[in-house]
C-alpha cells in the first residue's frame, strides 16, 4: 500500500477522519500503481467547502486539497468516499498521466483550456469507472458537452476518450479540438 501523510492529524472544521480518508485513498492509490516506495502527503486545507485539489510537487508527491474535495455534496462538512475517490483519482491518474512519456508535451494545469480540462477529465474517469469507482458519466458528459458543443460529433469524441485506456497528450488535445468544430 502506497505510504500516506495526511495533515492535520485531526479536523475541528469537519466531521471526517484521517482514518475515513486511509480507507478510500489507501486502495485507490494501489490501484492506480502507486505503490509503498512512493510516499503521497495530503495537506487539506478544512477551512473551505471548495473541492479544488493542487499537485504541488510530483516528486515526492504533495497535494494541496481544499476540503469540500472530500466531503458528501448532499451532508456539507461530512465525509464523502465517492466524491474522494473521484477527486483524489483524477489527481492521481493526471500525475501518473503526466509523468509517461505520452503526456510530457502536455501544457501546465494553468495552460489547458476549459475545453483540454473536460477533455482529459473524460479520460480519467473513463479509466476511474473501469476500475470500479462511481464515476458520474451523465454528470462528465454534460461538462463536456457544455465546453465542445451538444452534437452528435462531440458525443462520439466522448465516447472514445471515455472508453480509452492508453491515449497520449496529443491524442487527447486533437480530440478535443476536432469535438469544438
Amino acid at each position: 500500500m502506497a505510504a500516506f501523510a495526511i495533515t492535520p492529524e485531526t479536523f475541528g472544521m469537519v466531521y471526517y477522519t484521517t482514518e475515513q480518508i486511509m480507507n478510500v485513498v489507501g486502495p485507490l492509490a494501489d490501484n492506480l500503481g502507486f505503490g509503498a516506495d512512493e510516499p503521497i502527503t495530503l495537506h487539506i486545507n478544512e477551512t473551505t467547502p471548495l473541492g479544488r485539489i493542487t499537485t504541488q510537487s510530483s516528486d515526492p508527491i504533495v497535494f494541496l486539497i481544499e476540503g469540500g474535495a472530500f466531503e458528501d455534496p448532499r451532508r456539507p462538512r461530512s465525509f464523502g468516499p465517492n466524491q474522494t475517490a473521484d477527486s483524489l483519482g483524477r489527481a492521481l491518474l493526471r500525475l501518473r498521466d503526466r509523468r509517461s512519456a505520452g503526456f510530457a508535451d502536455a501544457p501546465a494545469e494553468g495552460e489547458l483550456s476549459f475545453a483540454q480540462v473536460a477533455a482529459w477529465d473524460a479520460y480519467l474517469m473513463g479509466r476511474l469507472e473501469r476500475l470500479g469507482y462511481k464515476a458520474q458519466r451523465q454528470r462528465r458528459l454534460y461538462n463536456f458537452r457544455n465546453r465542445h458543443g451538444f452534437s452528435d460529433v462531440a458525443d462520439a469524441v466522448f465516447e472514445t476518450l471515455w472508453t480509452s485506456d492508453t491515449l497520449t497528450w496529443n491524442d487527447v488535445a486533437s480530440m478535443s479540438a476536432s469535438a469544438a468544430e
